[in-house]
């Protein structure tokens, strides 16, 4: 075993440059410590305290996410994440490659001491580690979160030096892996703004600088009262009609016969509602996710009230595509997915048990239920042959998975339909998980994915339900899927992002 590397003071020996290098860094140290600044005293000990294990950016991220807007609460997930693996890298590698000793503390006056000093090596800081790797993530998802996160992190990092515990050398170095670890989260799960929609083909609409002429048929049973006064206060002239779930329909028809522009508030169900009305009027539409579910307002890139007022006041929309499926006299449209097989009964499932437990839980619960009582496939026919199905998927636009990020469209204006086929056989849950984790057009013994403009599915057996962004419908015998072509005209910003 090769002895530990004492880097506290510079020794004689074959490297002159890292002797300097250590003179300079001891000289910077003691430097700190004969400086006085004014209010520094009282706030960076327990400044530097609070960070111990994190606690401070845990509940920096928790206020984050509180303010109940995506791009904080990407943000504050991004930054988590990079924290870790920077707290991961730092503990199982840094401090054990270089057991460099802490500084002694005889300069440091005794006001500035910690009530505990640490215990493990100096090199290189822990706390300032997580310190860059939070900031950096978070500004890599949110530069406007990044800004306010940033001083509070340089802040950490200066009270290591201040308070004695570390070199600033020690510093550099750990803030230098910090913001690397929050780089390699980012080439594993790229940022939002790394696949932006294509701001093509654009669409001539009305700029409506005040709202007038906008009139937004709001769901109240998705949660949308505080974007609701938002958008008030962005577009005062608007109108905006706030009914229970019920009432969206009709409202929307009402809606559509006095709006130049109709928009929508809620999650993706009430969201193809709007959008089937639109098209039927040949309107332009304008979409404000709420809900809890908004793939389609995401993948367009409208996020928040922000995003769609500085749309609607410049009047910049685009065209997208949109599924259609037939099946004898019931059809419908689809802007994210239309799928048949265990996923529409998982969706009835969800629906069922979200009232009593919540979303997320309900979806969980769901799967498992669906997956241990379908002991059989579903029969169809498709492509010309019958054969098994545990599911047959098709997303409006193909579905990209970038790293280790879950799919997302980056084209809603491609003229395709992204199929997938989960085949018939034992353990459905492995071959779902499968299908998940392959990508676009790839073949597999237990699924195959292509890229089709139309697409006919036979002998399907009357009661089978099929799922269309978040509904449940029953059909029977023939489904036919197809893509509508840049058929809708959507309210988005053309640049900003």
């Amino acid at each position: 075993m090769s002895p530990d590397v004492d880097l506290t003071v510079a020794k004689p020996g074959p490297h002159p440059l890292r002797n300097r290098l250590l003179a300079l860094d001891s000289r910077l140290f003691e430097f700190a410590a004969e400086q006085h600044w004014p209010f520094a005293e009282p706030v960076l000990p327990r400044l530097s305290r609070s960070a111990n294990h994190g606690l401070l950016w845990f509940a920096t991220a928790a206020a984050m996410a509180a303010s109940r807007t995506p791009r904080a609460r990407r943000a504050a997930a991004r930054g988590l994440a990079s924290l870790s693996l920077a707290s991961l890298a730092i503990n199982t590698l840094g401090k054990r490659s270089v057991r460099r000793p802490r500084p002694v503390l005889d300069p440091v006056p005794p006001v500035r001491h910690l009530k505990r000093q640490p215990i493990t090596t100096s090199f290189p800081s822990g706390h300032s580690a997580s310190a860059a790797a939070f900031a950096t993530g978070v500004a890599l998802e949110s530069p406007a979160w990044g800004a306010a996160v940033a001083p509070v992190a340089w802040s950490v990092a200066l009270s290591r030096v201040y308070t004695g515990v570390h070199f600033p050398s020690d510093v550099l170095a750990g803030a230098v892996l910090g913001a690397g670890a929050a780089f390699a989260v980012r080439s594993l799960v790229p940022t939002r703004a790394q696949a932006v929609p294509p701001a093509r083909p654009r669409a001539e609409v009305p700029a409506l600088p005040d709202g007038a002429g906008l009139v937004v048929v709001a769901n109240s049973g998705s949660g949308t009262a505080d974007r609701v006064r938002t958008l008030r206060a962005g577009l005062p002239l608007a109108e905006v009609v706030e009914c229970e779930p019920d009432d969206v329909p009709t409202e929307l028809e009402k809606a559509a016969a006095r709006a130049r522009v109709l928009g929508v508030c809620g999650g993706d169900g009430t969201v193809n509602a709007a959008a089937e009305v639109a098209l039927r009027h040949g309107l332009p539409l304008a979409v404000l996710p709420g809900g809890t579910m908004n793939h389609f307002a995401y993948d367009l890139g409208v996020e928040d009230v922000r995003d769609l007022a500085r749309a609607v006041r410049r009047g910049e929309a685009v065209r997208v595509g949109v599924g259609r499926f037939t099946c004898g006299d019931t059809r419908g449209i689809f802007l994210n997915t239309c799928s048949l097989g265990v996923y529409p009964e998982l969706v009835r499932e969800r629906e069922d048990w979200s009232r009593r437990i919540g979303g997320w839980p309900a979806g969980v619960l769901a799967a498992l239920r669906v997956l241990r009582a379908h002991g059989h496939p579903m029969e169809a026919e498709f492509r010309g042959r019958a054969r098994p199905l545990w599911l047959l998927f098709a997303g409006n636009g193909t579905y990209h998975r970038m790293g280790l990020a879950p799919g997302r469209r980056v084209d809603l204006a491609d003229g395709q339909l992204d199929v997938r086929v989960v085949h018939g056989g034992r353990r459905p849950a492995l071959r779902l998980l499968a299908a998940a984790l392959a990508g676009p057009l790839t073949r597999s013994p237990a699924h195959a994915a292509v890229r089709v403009s139309r697409l006919h599915v036979a002998g399907v057996a009357p009661g089978t339900l099929l799922a269309h962004d978040g509904e449940v419908t029953e059909v029977a015998g023939e489904v036919t899927l197809e893509k509508l072509p840049e058929a809708l005209t959507v309210y988005r910003p053309l640049d900003g992002f």
